[in-house]
């Protein structure tokens, strides 16, 4: 029986309030209105951005349906939608490609204007396709993936090789991408290069593996949980530091394992503001570049000296790792399908739905499987 057309009621993790557990709830989803795309979500990463979220320290709209790293299958499409159609294998993407917009038309854009960076907590329409008896419930990041069902706009979602693995590839939505785009694209890791970054989550790891592919000859991980060190130099870390076990500043500590020079490229994958400006002092005063690739909290600011930049130094930031989303997305699946990369590593946990709580208190202690 077709549910084209038709609201649709299923299972979605629906936050109310912060600080408090996501509840599984039954909602109703609406049929995709014109330029949207109804798609049963497969399989959906935790991601920090959804935790900080959770925290407080990224202000939403509640209640909320988070989660922005998915896979699924084309439910049913709005009209005029002529980029996937009902069965196609896809991606939602959070960092939309519209293909029209100033950013979209920039060869170095990927920001686009159809984006909800904002957190406004609806679809470009201004309106969310979720309610819950009667009540609305709020979209996160124009995909909300902690659902059975979503709905996106047409900019948002690619069409992907549907042999792909869901509870894989579903990290080429977000984290992988954002890591390993970093290096590759943002920063743009020379061979030979030495790096540092700082944070060996998923996208740490990511990070590292894209510092990797880009031929970087030293790559130093900082983190003050030492568990992570093993997996990171599977990874491609050549060394590793926890800032824990010295008494003077990681920065001098970065400096002093490259002979006073500070490495070429740093790279913070955490979103606090104090490993933002030690990950800029640590890179090479006049030549290094240092990214920040962590979610910031809403309102935190940055005090430094002027001086860190003035001789020189690159500050920047970088969103999905600067791809383009709609034309990379399809060939990283591609690329992860040929070999050319694994995510498997990044997998510690994989869990059915009812357990997502569970997730984020493992995203939280930071524990990987010691099988």
């Amino acid at each position: 029986m077709s549910t084209a057309g038709k609201v649709i009621k299923c299972k979605a993790a629906v936050a109310w309030e912060v600080k408090k557990p996501l509840s599984i709830e039954q909602v109703e989803v609406a049929p995709p209105k014109a330029h949207e795309v109804r798609i049963k979500i497969l399989a959906s990463g935790v991601c920090r951005s959804d935790d900080h979220v959770l925290s407080g320290a990224l202000q939403v709209k509640f209640p909320i349906i988070l989660g922005h790293e998915a896979a699924g299958v084309v439910e049913s499409v709005g009209e005029g939608v002529t980029c996937v159609k009902p069965g196609d294998k896809v991606i939602p993407l959070f960092a939309p490609q519209c293909g029209e917009c100033s950013t979209c038309k920039h060869p170095r854009g990927n920001l686009c204007k159809m984006g909800d960076l904002a957190a406004s907590g609806v679809m470009p329409d201004g309106t969310s396709k979720f309610t819950y008896k009667g009540q609305q419930i709020h979209t996160f990041a124009g995909t909300s993936t902690f659902a059975e069902y979503t709905v996106v706009h047409e900019s948002a979602v690619v069409k992907i090789d549907a042999t792909a693995p869901p509870e894989k590839v579903c990290l080429i939505g977000c984290g992988f991408s954002t890591g390993y785009g970093a290096a590759i694209n943002s920063a743009k890791v020379e061979p030979g290069s030495t790096c540092a970054v700082f944070g060996l989550g998923g996208v740490g790891l990511s990070t590292v593996m894209g510092c990797k592919a880009a031929g970087a000859s030293r790559i130093i991980g900082v983190d003050i949980n030492k568990d992570k060190f093993p997996k990171a130099k599977e990874m491609g870390a050549t060394e590793c530091v926890n800032p824990m076990d010295f008494k003077k500043p990681i920065n001098e500590v970065l400096y002093g394992l490259t002979d006073g020079e500070g490495v070429d490229y740093s790279f913070e994958v955490i979103g606090r503001t104090d490993t933002m400006t030690a990950a800029l002092a640590s890179c090479h005063m006049n030549y290094g570049t240092s990214v920040v690739v962590g979610v910031p909290p809403s309102a935190s600011e940055i005090t430094f000296s002027p001086a860190l930049i003035f001789t020189g130094r690159t500050w920047k930031g970088s969103i999905f790792g600067g791809w383009k989303s709609k034309e990379a997305v399809p060939k990283l699946v591609s690329d992860f399908m040929g070999g050319k990369f694994a995510l498997e590593p990044l997998i510690t946990h994989t869990l059915p739905f009812d357990k997502i709580n569970e997730g984020f208190e493992l995203l939280r202690s930071g524990k990987r499987r010691t099988d």
